[in-house]
């Protein structure tokens, strides 16, 4: 393909692109208006399937299909990163090199690193109740054991989170998302429909249907993930090394 057909597939794509952005302005409500009916509808929906967090809602049930695209994005963001700063021929590893941390900093590390990682569980377990969720949740608790890499160093980080574990952590918890969205095609409704489990007892642990389920494969999935990347972004800065001895 030529430079000048490039540049004319691009002028008509972008041409359709506005034209459809400017028919969806002209189709939304008045700036400034008390009447919002998305978010009427929203609510509405949310507390008939007993989820008091409509965000939650939105986000597993409402738009599930919107989000199986988010974390794929983050799925095929880790993939290229892993591809991308894997240990070349001329790398090697060496041996890292303990970072001078002040000890009060230590100590705060190590006391916050617990209350943090259950705070992130928490968050996860609770998305379908109070404000957050599996993304919130999920990157508080991978950031929360990159804390013992101030309370202590980086080997007692790399014992605590083994990158093959976790590697196998974020195919699983990918995988279980598209299964339960596939278990509703089988049972004769439609992609990631909420239709699979009961909606329980509104405003608690069991309710919300199958949004829980997807909240914590979520959830699963950014710890996961989170902890790849800064793996290997800590691989680059900490141990990888040229041949001639630079990082």
């Amino acid at each position: 393909m030529t430079r000048r057909l490039r540049m004319i597939v691009l002028a008509l794509g972008g041409a359709g692109l506005a034209a459809l952005f400017v028919a969806a302005c002209f189709g939304m409500p008045g700036f400034g208006g008390d009447r919002h009916p998305y978010g009427d509808r929203a609510v509405h929906a949310s507390l008939a399937r007993r989820t008091a967090n409509t965000i939650s809602s939105v986000n597993f049930d409402q738009r599930a299909f919107d989000t199986l695209g988010e974390m794929s994005i983050l799925f095929t963001s880790v993939l290229g990163t892993v591809v991308l700063l894997r240990q070349t021929r001329d790398e090697k590893r060496g041996r890292p090199q303990p970072q001078e941390v002040a000890l009060p900093v230590r100590r705060y590390a190590l006391v916050v690193l617990p209350v943090a990682l259950v705070s992130g569980l928490y968050v996860i377990a609770h998305g379908q109740l109070s404000p957050g969720g599996g993304f919130q949740g999920g990157v508080v608790a991978a950031t929360a054991l990159h804390l013992l890499y101030l309370g202590a160093d980086y080997r007692a980080l790399e014992r605590i989170r083994p990158i093959g574990v976790f590697e196998v952590g974020d195919a699983l918890s990918a995988s279980a998302y598209l299964v339960t969205g596939l278990a509703g095609v089988l049972a004769g409704t439609a992609f990631l429909a909420n239709t699979l489990l009961p909606y329980g007892t509104f405003n608690t642990l069991s309710s919300g249907g199958t949004v829980p389920l997807l909240n914590a494969a979520i959830g699963m999935e950014v710890a996961c993930a989170i902890v790849i990347l800064l793996a290997r972004f800590l691989d680059q800065a900490v141990e990888i090394e040229e041949d001639n001895g630079k990082r």
